[in-house]
Formats: C-alpha cells, sequence, structure tokens
C-alpha cells in the first residue's frame, strides 16, 4: 500500500467499534487507502447507546492535526465528532484549503440513541465556517433539519429543496442522506453548484448497521482522495454502504 491515497480523518473513538474512527479507518483501508487520524474525543459506547464522552483539549486536537499534515502526503479529510466549539475553531484554524485536499465533513450532532455529540456553540461555528471550508458535507435527515432549523424533510421533493437550502453555508457539495426515512427506497441527493439535485436509489433493506453515516463519507474520501470526481465517489460510496447491509440479510 505504499502508493495508496493517504486519507485523514478527524473524529471520536468508539469503544463498540460501530462507529467513529474505527468505523472511519476500517472502511478506508478496505477500499485500498492509508488513513491516520486526529482523535477529538473518547466515547463508552455500546451497540445501543452513547454511555459518556469525553472531549480533549482544542490544543491538543490543534497539535495532532498539524503534525498529521506534516507527516503525511494526505490527499482528502474526512471530519466527524468535533464534540465542542472549541474543537470547532482549533480544526479551522489547521486546516488546509480545499481547493487542494478534498474535505468532507460528515456533521455529527448527536448519536443514533440521541446523546448529544457537538454543543450549541460548535453547532454554529460548524454551520457558519467550517462548512463554507469543506468540499462536501453529508448531513442526514436529522442533521439537515438542525442545521436548517425547519422541520425533517418527509418526502423527496422536500429532502431535494433542503439539499440546496444548505448550499448556502457550503462551498460546492451537500449529499442529504434518506437512511432515516420511512419510504421503499432510501434516496440520498446531491445538491451542487454545478447543475440541478442528482439522486442515489437503494431499495431500503429491512437491516441496521451502526455507523452507516461514518462508512459512507470516508468511502467518499477514500474516492476522492484516488482523484474520483465527488458525484462518481457518491454513487460508489452508496454501493458500498447498500453492499455491507446487504451481506448483514439471513441467509435463506
Amino acid at each position: 500500500m505504499s502508493g495508496a491515497a493517504h486519507v485523514l480523518v478527524i473524529g471520536g473513538t468508539d469503544s463498540s467499534g460501530g462507529a467513529g474512527l474505527v468505523r472511519d479507518i476500517q472502511v478506508i483501508t478496505e477500499l485500498g487507502a492509508r488513513a491516520s487520524c486526529v482523535v477529538t474525543a473518547v466515547t463508552a459506547q455500546s451497540n445501543s447507546e452513547v454511555v459518556t464522552s469525553h472531549v480533549l483539549a482544542p490544543e491538543l486536537v490543534r497539535q495532532q492535526l498539524r503534525a498529521a499534515l506534516r507527516s503525511n502526503d494526505v490527499r482528502a479529510i474526512k471530519i466527524g465528532m468535533l464534540g465542542t466549539g472549541a474543537i470547532v475553531q482549533a480544526v479551522l484554524d489547521e486546516l488546509p484549503d480545499r481547493s487542494r485536499i478534498p474535505i468532507i465533513v460528515d456533521p455529527v450532532l448527536c448519536s443514533s440513541s440521541g446523546a448529544p455529540l457537538l454543543n450549541p456553540e460548535g453547532l454554529h461555528l460548524l454551520r457558519d465556517h467550517l462548512l463554507s471550508r469543506c468540499t462536501l458535507v453529508t448531513p442526514n435527515l436529522i442533521e439537515a433539519s438542525a442545521l436548517l432549523g425547519e422541520p425533517i424533510a418527509k418526502d423527496d421533493a422536500r429532502q431535494s429543496s433542503q439539499a440546496e437550502a444548505l448550499l448556502r453555508f457550503c462551498s460546492t457539495g451537500v449529499l442529504l442522506k434518506g437512511g432515516h426515512g420511512t419510504k421503499g427506497n432510501s434516496v440520498d441527493i446531491l445538491a451542487t453548484r454545478a447543475g440541478p439535485p442528482v439522486s442515489f436509489r437503494a431499495k431500503r433493506l429491512d437491516v441496521t448497521m451502526r455507523g452507516t453515516g461514518c462508512a459512507l463519507s470516508s468511502a467518499i474520501a477514500a474516492s476522492m482522495a484516488s482523484g474520483v470526481p465527488m458525484e462518481v465517489a457518491c454513487q460508489q460510496a452508496k454501493t458500498y454502504v447498500y453492499d455491507k447491509l446487504r451481506a448483514l440479510r439471513p441467509s435463506g
């Protein structure tokens, strides 16, 4: 793997191994890229809930990010859990220009069980400052609702409208994920400034897997690190996650 593209992931640990940096690194490595990480928080999680979490000192996050960028030829950055406004600011202070390195932000606001994973100051800094520094943001329906201060989208038309609305905070792209929806298909909508929104559809499967959001954004980062265009990377990542979920279905 000496010639593999290098992806830097920024986020929190998950003691259960289902999400966070463990999932990020697993996906990136499986897709043939190399990974390094910046730890922002340590969480104690089971497969059903976040028991507790502890954020790291912002200066330590800053020093990790500075050292990681100095040590590796980073070709893409994926950002997950940040925890506090002070950590968001530390990342902002050290983040390279998105014109040089694709930056994918998965806006982790709360856990699947509802535990808050970003404080109000952090939410505002992420929305009003970090998103404009990134290449692509990948919120789910609940996160998009929080970022926009609107009700959760209930249909494809509203989801598409919210994806385009989020572009006012972002530089180039929004992939609004539909995994939390209830329709027969899981629809992800990519909105960019280059043209009308694009939909990626997959049959909704009656299985669950923690860390699907982490997996999707990390898969996108791995592809874009190798030079794959954003739209193609989103489609490839959608297929990757779908195949993982399909493999969980009971045989027979």
